[in-house]
């Protein structure tokens, strides 16, 4: 099993160019099935959990074409037909396969969709997805750890409030209200821009999608759609997290290829913690960050803090001058790695869904096992201001969602390698 190894202490510089975003290209692919024209994906991030979701598609008969070196996913499933049922082996490792439920669903009137799995970082259920789907007018059944959903007319446009904010379930609700009979209306949704994104992707189909408020968008379903070329947006987790890495060991690292407003709420928690950041159009600087401050935060839907950032600015509030507090409103098992930063050198305590950060603390290299992906780019971070040489095990988490995360942060003058 592959392991990273990072010796610490080192300072980083030099220019980090961002991928494509994966939160962005898992639900633009699911609602490629309900096109049959050309779609052409561009700026795909070559990541664990896209392949998973190239793999599924193949396996349902999409004719889908991944170019690895220009990052490109090419679909033309015109005079294809497409299965409807979606198995066990190829959701088990990843939570967002449950995505093309909807679209499924809403085009062949059927579908057959294993329960999903991905990171241990709580229960993460269902039940809004599905509660959307039945609204929309599909019987649900569950048996045997699949989903069996079907329609006899056809999904049938409505108005819709989502019970609490979900970022998948509100993915799904617009995919399958894309290809609706009618219009519908959903409230409470989900707004982080990679919604957005997935939006400007569908209606570049032809699909009339407006946003008719914060958290209230309007979707004219429409069957007859037309050839698409689109340009997945940055990866803003992994945006966040190099900017963590300039704050923590960075001399002078340039993160480029963004758009810096989508990051407004990061770049500001940074700041008031005496990170220093320089924000340009299309790319930002940091500079070597001294004094850092203790912070308070507490994870939210967008455009509130992250969860997927939680586990990183962790890391950087051990170095601040005195109890940094976080707050996870998000998922119920999202401190795991807390005991291998603590393993490190860390003096983090838990209580409940709030953990305190005693710093400042010398970190000190060790071998750490990941528990998720976020939790695995933590450890590489602590490793990277450590003292003496970490080892992360476990790293196909951290390959579900970063692309060639060593060697972006070699070039940068990191000393990190792969080992077998």
């Amino acid at each position: 099993m592959e392991k990273l190894v990072v010796r610490g202490k080192r300072k980083i510089s030099g220019v980090i160019k961002i991928s494509g975003s994966k939160n962005a290209t898992l639900p633009i692919l699911a609602a490629s099935i309900l096109n049959k024209n050309k779609i052409e994906i561009n700026r795909v991030p070559i990541v664990k959990d896209v392949l998973t979701m190239v793999e599924l598609l193949k396996h349902i008969g999409s004719n889908i074409k991944l170019d690895f070196k220009k990052k490109r996913i090419l679909i033309h499933n015109k005079n294809r037909i497409l299965k409807t049922t979606a198995p066990y082996n190829l959701l088990k490792t990843m939570r967002a396969g449950v995505i093309i439920l909807g679209p499924l669903l809403s085009r062949f009137k059927k579908a057959k969709v294993s329960l999903p799995g991905g990171c241990a970082i709580g229960s993460r259920p269902v039940d809004i997805h599905l509660f959307v789907l039945k609204k929309l007018g599909a019987k649900i059944k569950i048996k045997n750890g699949y989903i069996i959903a079907k329609t006899t007319k056809g999904l049938i446009g409505k108005k819709i409030k989502l019970p609490s904010v979900s970022v998948g379930a509100t993915e799904n609700a617009i995919i399958a209200a894309s290809y609706a009979k009618g219009t519908t209306y959903l409230s409470n949704c989900a707004c982080e821009p990679e919604i957005k994104d997935l939006t400007n992707f569908l209606k570049k189909m032809g699909i009339k999608i407006n946003w008719i408020g914060e958290r209230k968008i309007k979707i004219s379903g429409k069957q007859n759609l037309k050839s698409v070329n689109h340009k997945v947006m940055f990866d803003r987790i992994e945006s966040g997290t190099f900017i963590i890495a300039g704050a923590l060991i960075g001399n002078k690292l340039k993160i480029s290829g963004i758009e810096p407003k989508i990051l407004k709420k990061e770049i500001s928690i940074l700041k008031k913690m005496g990170v220093k950041i320089k924000v340009n159009k299309s790319d930002l600087i940091i500079f070597k960050s001294n004094k850092i401050k203790p912070a308070y935060i507490k994870t939210e839907p967008y455009p509130g803090f992250p969860t997927d950032l939680q586990a990183q600015i962790m890391v950087l509030m051990t170095k601040a001058n005195g109890v940094s507090k976080i707050k996870e409103n998000i998922f119920e098992k999202r401190f795991m790695h807390v005991p291998e930063l603590n393993r490190m050198g860390a003096k983090i305590k838990i209580f409940g869904d709030t953990s305190f950060i005693y710093g400042p603390q010398q970190l000190n290299g060790a071998e750490v096992m990941a528990t998720d992906l976020r939790a695995s780019v933590s450890l590489v971070l602590a490793g990277l201001s450590a003292g003496d040489k970490t080892i992360v095990n476990r790293v196909y988490h951290l390959d579900r969602g970063y692309e060639k995360l060593e060697t972006k942060l070699r070039n940068c003058k990191a000393n990190i390698f792969r080992k077998n």
